[in-house]
């Protein structure tokens, strides 16, 4: 699904879109379902004194069974959030702050989103837990054995992205649960890029918080998810407080329209035809690192070999060419990024890469291609020969 631009004395040009992992496009239907909250359905959900807040509240309750299916929770666990980066901020400081009390112990992967560093990385330095990280190898993988030699009882938490947002990464969240459950362990999964890789519907079994976003799965922007395993939710101290909605876990009013279309990207994401489309995204894929790596010199795939990865996830490496550069000559036609959106303007090579043993001049070689529901093959061939084009002295 390319989309046009216009610049200003210039044609209207139309750009293959390569970012599916950044953000997705909103998908038609998903439109179509949120239209009438806009205008017509526009009641408060918090409004319990008329019908109109009455019917407001069914349709969250709605969304939030939708949701909650997705990872096999119930409707009552689901905590809507402005997206993946306050879920995750409320999962860690919130447990944290409170657990901390009693366990002083939290384990990061070294590839985890910039927003679970961050936040992690504020409770270290105002010493509320002491802070670890646990390597992962080549592949993005964590180091399960290493793992489970440090655990013990003083542990309040581990967090571990389910699905690496740069190199696509596919983490084994049922082994990790069963390390951590002798010791009674918080287990948060950032699972932002997991409903579009693969079948997540009983990760809610294996997992005590999961963070998620509709934008990554077709919804809209600005709205998100936080799965609160129910025994869980008294030892989560909310960041926003207010009038006490959700459970008391998230004051605030929440949006009715983008709660309508977060609900609606995880139907569609439930039906069956979703392997489907996983098997004929991975395809695409496929084909697109095949030829550039047959027809273009110095071209290597970073992270897990294809089936392990996310199946729209291509993280290429071009030896001795700038990333930012070459993605500056793909433009306006190919859109594509240098890893995470959300770190676009600093400076230093990804987290990612070098935790997986990039050096610093390789990182910086390195662009991720990301490809999704709206993709052709059509646009496969031409994004292959318009980088072909680019990488031409």
């Amino acid at each position: 699904m390319p989309c046009s631009f216009e610049f200003e004395g210039a044609s209207p040009v139309d750009t293959i879109y390569a970012d599916y992992q950044a953000t997705t496009p909103v998908d038609p239907r998903i439109i179509e379902k949120m239209n009438p909250f806009w205008h017509s359905e526009f009641g408060n959900p918090h409004s319990h004194q008329h019908a109109i807040g009455w019917r407001a509240a069914q349709t969250v309750e709605r969304a939030q069974i939708s949701i909650a299916g997705l990872i096999g929770a119930d409707p009552d666990e689901i905590i809507f959030t402005s997206g993946a980066t306050e879920a995750n901020n409320l999962a860690i400081l919130g447990a944290c702050r409170r657990g901390a009390k009693t366990r002083r112990r939290l384990w990061v992967s070294a590839i985890e989103h910039k927003c679970v560093l961050e936040a992690a990385r504020r409770l270290a330095e105002r010493e509320i837990v002491a802070l670890d990280v646990i390597p992962v190898d080549r592949n993005g993988s964590i180091d399960l054995e290493f793992l489970r030699a440090q655990l013990d009882d003083s542990v309040c938490m581990v967090s571990v992205m389910g699905v690496n947002n740069e190199i696509g990464s596919i983490q084994d969240i049922p082994a990790l649960a069963t390390l951590l459950a002798p010791h009674d362990i918080m287990l948060h999964c950032d699972a932002a890029q997991a409903p579009s890789a693969l079948d997540i519907s009983a990760w809610a079994r294996y997992a005590d918080l999961i963070s998620l976003s509709a934008h990554k799965m077709y919804g809209p922007q600005g709205i998100g998810a936080l799965y609160v395993r129910r025994e869980r939710q008294p030892l989560i101290e909310p960041l926003l407080y207010g009038g006490g909605q959700q459970n008391g876990l998230r004051s605030g009013t929440i949006p009715l329209p983008l709660c309508v279309g977060m609900g609606a990207a995880t139907e569609i994401l439930g039906d069956v035809e979703q392997e489907v489309e996983r098997t004929r995204v991975a395809a695409l894929r496929d084909r697109f690192v095949a030829r550039l790596r047959a027809e273009a010199e110095g071209v290597s795939l970073i992270g897990p070999s294809c089936p392990q990865r996310h199946p729209g996830n291509a993280n290429l490496l071009f030896q001795g060419v700038n990333a930012g550069d070459l993605l500056d000559r793909l433009q306006p036609r190919l859109a594509a990024s240098t890893g995470a959106a959300c770190t676009t303007g600093l400076p230093e090579p990804s987290h990612v890469l070098r935790a997986i043993g990039l050096s610093g001049e390789e990182a910086d070689s390195a662009v991720r291609f990301s490809f999704g529901r709206f993709t052709t093959e059509a646009e496969i061939d031409a994004a292959v020969g318009l980088v072909k084009d680019a990488l031409r002295p």
